[in-house]
Formats: C-alpha cells, sequence, structure tokens
C-alpha cells in the first residue's frame, strides 16, 4: 500500500512531517455542544453483528432534502475504488461503493455488519473463506451485481503497476498473491479467488488472515462488471451501488453527487440517503474556508462542513452558540518522526529522543488539544490492543528536550558529531520552522545536523525514497489503522517486506520479529489482541520512531448541518449520516 495519510496528515505532513489532526474527541463523536473539555480517546472495540440487516436505524431528528456542501483544502487523490486508500476518498467513497462487508457507527465505536455480503466463514485450516451475497442488489444503471463483479475487483487490485495507490494485503495474504498481476497482464483465471453458483464467492489464502472481513470494508472490494472497467478512465465515473452516484466531476477541484435511484436501503445497514446532493469542493484556503462556515452568513455557508482540522486560531471563538459548530471525533491515527535503524545506531537513537523539542515543535506546527494528544506508544488508544504502559524515556510525545542528556550519551557512545539529516518543505514558513527548531536542538545536543530543503512537488517523493542520504523523517510519518487491530499496523510496518513496500517504521529486518508478528497474525482475533499491546511495547523500546502525537478529529460545520457523527474508523465525518435542518 501507499502511505494512508490522512487529509489532516497532508497538511501537518507537510508542517512536521505528521499524519491526522485531532485532539480529545467527544465520547459519542458528535457535537460537542456546551462540553468545556476537547475529551478523551477512548478504545475501540473489534465488535461483529453478523445479524445486522437494513435498513439502518434512523439517526434521530434526521429529516430528507437539500444539497449538502462540503470543503477542504487537500484534494483527494482518486476515486477509482480499487486505488483509494486515503482516507478522505475512503470516506468518500462509503456514499458511492458498497462492499462485501462494512462499519456501522453505533455510539461512536465501529461495528462490523453485513453489506453485500455476509462477514464470511472460514474453513477449519484457516486458508479458505466463503461469502454469501445477498440477491437483488444493483448498479447505479440499474443492472444487477453479480458474485463474478466482486471476484472481478479483487482480481483487478493485483494490477499494482496501474493502481499504486490501493491496499496491498491481498499480495501478501492471498494464494499465489505474489505472483499474479492482476487480469490485464495475467488474465482473469486467478487461484487465489473463485465463484460458486450465483452468489457465493470463495477466497484462498497463502496463511492465515484472520481480519479478512474487516479488510473487506475497503473501497477496492466493491464489485466493478469487466465490461465496464475503463481502466485509468474509470476513475472519472465510477459505478455507484451507494446511495449516491457522480452527477458532475471535476479532477482537482469539485464532485457534485446525486441521489442514486436503484439503491435499496432494506438491504443496507449502514447508509442512509436524507440528502438530494452532496456537492465537495477542494482547494480553497482551509481557514477561510472554516471561518466562513463558523460565521453561516449565508444558507449556502451555513450548510456546509469543511473537514479540513480545526485551525487554532478559531479556538477562541468556539463559545456561546458557536460551540455547537464544533464537530469532534475519534481518529485511528499516531503520528511519529521516523528514525532509519539501517543508518543510526540504537544509542544514537536515544540520544535523538532525548534531545528532541517535542513541546516546541507542537507549538510552531499549530497543534491544539482539540486535534492531537501526546503519543508515546506504536497503537494510538482507539484501537484494540492498544495498552498504555509506563512511557520510555524520552518516548512521551512531551518536554522541551534534555540537550546535555543527549550529549552525554552521544560522548558514552563515542558518536559526539554524528550526522543527522533529514528533508523538510522549504516554501512554506512553517516546515521551514519546525526544521529549524529540530536543528537547534540536535545542534545543541552535540549532533552535526544537515537539513535539506525541497519544494512541496518533490517532498513527497524525497521521503518516500529509502535510499535517499538521508536518516531521519521519512515516511510514513504516520500511520492510521486501516482496521480496528494491531493486524493493520505491525505486520505493515515492522516486517522486512516493510522496506520494499515502501511504509517501514524503521526499516527493521529481523527474521525473529518477523515470525513473531507473523504468529500472532495469524491467532483469531480475539487471542490476538493482547499479543500486539506486548509487542507495541518491544518494538517502541528499539526506538524506531518518536512518537508525536494521536490523531483526532475536530471540524466546524455550518448552522443548518444536522448533528454530525465522527466516523472513527477514518477520522472523519460519517457523511452516510449527515442531513440539514431545513
Amino acid at each position: 500500500m501507499a502511505r494512508r495519510l490522512n487529509v489532516a496528515v497532508a497538511a501537518t505532513a507537510a508542517v512536521a512531517l505528521g499524519l491526522t489532526g485531532c485532539s480529545s474527541p467527544s465520547s459519542n463523536n458528535e457535537n460537542s455542544g456546551n462540553k468545556a473539555d476537547t475529551g478523551k480517546i477512548t478504545q475501540q472495540q473489534n465488535a461483529l453483528d453478523p445479524n445486522a440487516k437494513g435498513p439502518a436505524p434512523e439517526v434521530p431528528g434526521a429529516r430528507k432534502g437539500g444539497t449538502l456542501q462540503v470543503v477542504a483544502q487537500t484534494t483527494p487523490n482518486t476515486f477509482d475504488p480499487t486505488d483509494i486508500y486515503y482516507v478522505d476518498s475512503n470516506e468518500i467513497g462509503k456514499l458511492l461503493f458498497r462492499t462485501p462487508t462494512q462499519f456501522d457507527i453505533r455510539n461512536g465505536k465501529p461495528t462490523l455488519v453485513p453489506d453485500l455480503t455476509d462477514l464470511g466463514t472460514v474453513s477449519a485450516d484457516k486458508l479458505t473463506w466463503t461469502f454469501k451475497m445477498q440477491p437483488g442488489i444493483k448498479y447505479e444503471d440499474g443492472t444487477p451485481i453479480k458474485v463474478e463483479d466482486l471476484a472481478y475487483a479483487i482480481k483487478r487490485s493485483f494490477a499494482h503497476d496501474i493502481y499504486a495507490n490501493g491496499p496491498s494485503y491481498q499480495m501478501q495474504f492471498f494464494k499465489d498473491g505474489e505472483k499474479y498481476k492482476g487480469p490485464y497482464k495475467s488474465g482473469d483465471n486467478y487461484s487465489g479467488v473463485e465463484t460458486q453458483g450465483t452468489d457465493t464467492l470463495i477466497i484462498h489464502l497463502a496463511k492465515p488472515f484472520s481480519d479478512l472481513p474487516f479488510y473487506m470494508t475497503f473501497p477496492m472490494f466493491t464489485p466493478i462488471p469487466k465490461a465496464k472497467d475503463t481502466k485509468q478512465d474509470y476513475k472519472n465515473h465510477p459505478l455507484a451501488t451507494g446511495p449516491y452516484m457522480f452527477k458532475s466531476y471535476v479532477p482537482g477541484t469539485s464532485l457534485n453527487l446525486v441521489k442514486n435511484p436503484h439503491w435499496d436501503a432494506n438491504t443496507d445497514a449502514a447508509r442512509h440517503q436524507y440528502l438530494d446532493g452532496i456537492d465537495f469542493a477542494w482547494g480553497a484556503d482551509a481557514v477561510k474556508a472554516q471561518q466562513a462556515v463558523l460565521n453561516s452568513k449565508n444558507p449556502k455557508d451555513a450548510s456546509t462542513i469543511s473537514y479540513d482540522v480545526l485551525d487554532a486560531t478559531l479556538i477562541p471563538q468556539l463559545n456561546g452558540e458557536k460551540k455547537s459548530q464544533l464537530v469532534q471525533g475519534e481518529s485511528p491515527c499516531t503520528i511519529v518522526v521516523n528514525m532509519d535503524t539501517r543508518k543510526i545506531p540504537l544509542e544514537v537513537r536515544k540520544a535523538i529522543a532525548k534531545a528532541y523539542p517535542s513541546d516546541q515543535i507542537w507549538k510552531v506546527a499549530g497543534l491544539n488539544d482539540y486535534v492531537a494528544e501526546p503519543a508515546s506508544t506504536v497503537l494510538p488508544p482507539s484501537v484494540p490492543g492498544y495498552t498504555k504502559y509506563e512511557p520510555l524515556p524520552d518516548l512521551t510525545g512531551r518536554g522541551t528536550g534534555d540537550p546535555e542528556g543527549a550529549k552525554k550519551l552521544l560522548e558514552a557512545a563515542g558518536k559526539l558529531g554524528f550526522e543527522v539529516s533529514w528533508y523538510f518543505d522549504n516554501t512554506k514558513p512553517q516546515t521551514q520552522q519546525t526544521s529549524q527548531v529540530r536543528a537547534d536542538a540536535l545542534t545543541k545536543a552535540g549532533f552535526k545536523v544537515k537539513p535539506i530543503g525541497v519544494a512541496t512537488a518533490d517532498l513527497r517523493a524525497k521521503l518516500s525514497n529509502y535510499d535517499a542520504p538521508v536518516n531521519l523523517g521519512q515516511s510514513p510519518s504516520g500511520w492510521c489503522s486501516d482496521w480496528p487491530s494491531g493486524g493493520s499496523w505491525f505486520p505493515v510496518l515492522f516486517q522486512t517486506h516493510s522496506i520494499a513496500d515502501g511504509q517501514s517504521w524503521g526499516m527493521l529486518s529481523d527474521p525473529a520479529l518477523d515470525k513473531e508478528i507473523n504468529d500472532v497474525a495469524n491467532l483469531p482475533a480475539d487471542q490476538a489482541t493482547a499479543k500486539w499491546a506486548e509487542l507495541d511495547k518491544k518494538i517502541m523500546g528499539m526506538y524506531v520512531a518518536i512518537p508525536r502525537y494521536y490523531d483526532k478529529m475536530a471540524v466546524l460545520q455550518g448552522t443548518n448541518v444536522g448533528t454530525t457523527v465522527g466516523d472513527p474508523t477514518m477520522g472523519m465525518p460519517l457523511f452516510t449520516s449527515m442531513y440539514l435542518k431545513s
């Protein structure tokens, strides 16, 4: 997979090499109302409801009609379901794409429910999963969805030469996943997927994958008829199966959605269709857009929600009736500073952590308690398996740094003057300031520093190049759960293959650790949870990354927008439950 950076992440990443942005959300992920505090991140559970059926329970107070306006500064990179990974397009995708399984957000917590299929049945050897489709579900053009369309979509996901940004767990877990190159190059015959009759999808695995039903919530698993696959052009108008479909789309600028007349609420346990339409607009200045929403001086602004993270300059205005316009929620992300263990010895990594000026960078990066909470673990508190342990020395996400203590560690290791290097965006004042704060602190601690400034357009490619002449701050500089489990963290970030995948924290290559992670991943989900917590502390003790903060959702909505629920699986507003008051 490519890095699954949140939209807030993208902004913060450019600023301080971060990921999402959030602090303490309210416990139920809804409008904060008159709450004076910013809430605390609470732990999610791996909840399943295999018997859930449509229609989804009504949202209290919801009414039908009207067009919701949605604005954000960052532009989603694609709407091809196979290529979707970033959380903004993923959340929007829930309006468009039905998948085999889906998360229903109940009291702020995700519950896995059937969608196009049931939750699946696994064989005794854990290597075969069987999913049964619901009958009678249609595409936006009224044609029926076929089980072969589900199978084809899965095969399409192996064409990573074309859909390079999409998830890639299937290549690791599905049978012959490392050999099959998708239907365009390898043809339709793929041993990892088969169909039986008109309603049965069978997935064959190379190794047990207990989290497969959670993985199948991704847009990658939405059905695509082979005859309608226009390859790179499919992103311009993908076939909808959800409650909304494309009306018009200008890549990079706007997307207008209207009701899908062939969506059947009686078959959908997780979505609603309250709005007549939803208009997305991207590229506007985030702070100006948020201010307009907060003011709600005209009907359009009053019916708008901004999903850019709350800017700190607007916090003083959140009093009186305006408090109700702040929407808080949880996010499944941890933001860190990545350290390359191949290039930086352990004692030097400990010295970097000791010298790191967390508090100063927090301030310069514009973080606040509404959008971020200092981190001290790999897993964020919202993920099952998170266990709060005594923070390891200098890995608390807090503090002004101890340059003298760091210098003593370097001297003891014979590494005084060790060069630390990183890339930063030299086109923005905030990123320049962040880099300078880091450089000053490490210089004072006895390091030789080498910040390398690059343009915004080049930054992502530079950060993702693990062969680049730097040893600090490479991507991913944060991670969000792909589903609520350590299984979407440790196998992805810390196994040897993660280096080649370009999504490693620490660039670790340890066969013993690889095996330990595999052993936990092969356990049933309920047994694996505690084991992930043990691995969390062990890996954090290897000083592969400096934890910065846990992300939280804090966004603003207009006065005509109804009660908004946060989606804790994405750290985004749950668009599928939104409505307007009038």
